[in-house]
């Protein structure tokens, strides 16, 4: 019999998910739009940016048809600023995530796409590591996305040696306080612990220990609470006891 799956998403998974994000190119060839499930893609005219998934981007990146353009918050002045927003001015939460985006009507007036009454979007489906995308937050799957961009499009990327070391910092920063959820957890200081901002690897490579600090803090719970119903059993069997007692001294 096979073993179970552990819970959660692999590593290897969460990046295929990631390779689903938008990313702008710059083609140098033309290419005729591809019928695939997730949509068409766009007639590629160079030098005209043009929105792909990440995993087209990076195969015509192999093939010398295309150079990427590195979304805003991966230029080292980008992840300077996160890393002070982390350190600094919330050094216990994380970096807000990118706003939603805004479509235009057609009229010059811009709309949120996930305003109420409408059908929320997330990734891959807003444009949160496109060129367009803001400078001062890191998208869900940053960390990945900066990983494979590195790997295979360095040369795209503006100095791509310091954009390392600052992401490598910027892991390290939030690594931290991953690490202390658990400690706050058993310490009982918050009931909820809000995860907003936190990215797909992230998420993985913690799910194990926080998941189970909740459980033994859900058993200790549990098992105090039960502690309590017993010994207000024992207080009310002896109540009665007392007042028996009572009954047969006066008699009755």
């Amino acid at each position: 019999m096979a073993s179970p799956l552990p819970p959660g998403l692999a590593p290897s998974e969460i990046a295929f998910l990631c390779e689903m994000e938008l990313i702008t190119i710059v083609p140098r060839q033309k290419l005729e739009r591809i019928d695939l499930l997730s949509g068409t893609t766009p007639t590629l005219r160079p030098p005209r940016r043009e929105n792909v998934p990440l995993w087209l981007a990076l195969l015509l990146k192999k093939q010398r048809r295309a150079n990427i353009l590195p979304p805003p918050w991966l230029h080292p002045d980008s992840l300077d600023h996160i890393i002070k927003y982390e350190t600094k001015v919330d050094p216990v939460g994380w970096a807000p995530p990118p706003p939603p985006s805004a479509r235009a009507d057609g009229r010059g007036n811009a709309r949120r796409t996930n305003r109420p009454g409408t059908v929320p979007l997330s990734a891959p489906f807003l444009s949160s590591c496109t060129s367009d995308a803001p400078s001062g937050a890191i998208p869900y799957h940053w960390f990945e996305l900066a990983e494979m961009l590195l790997a295979h499009a360095a040369d795209d990327i503006t100095s791509s040696a310091e954009v390392r070391g600052l992401l490598r910092d910027l892991q390290e920063v939030r690594s931290a306080k991953l690490r202390a959820i658990p400690a706050q957890l058993e310490a009982g200081i918050d009931g909820v612990m809000s995860l907003r901002g936190v990215g797909a690897m992230e998420l993985a490579e913690s799910r194990g220990l926080i998941g189970g600090v909740i459980e033994g803090v859900r058993k200790i719970g549990a098992s105090a609470e039960l502690s309590r119903r017993e010994e207000e059993e024992q207080r009310g069997d002896a109540d009665m006891d007392n007042e028996a007692s009572d009954d047969d001294g006066m008699g009755f």
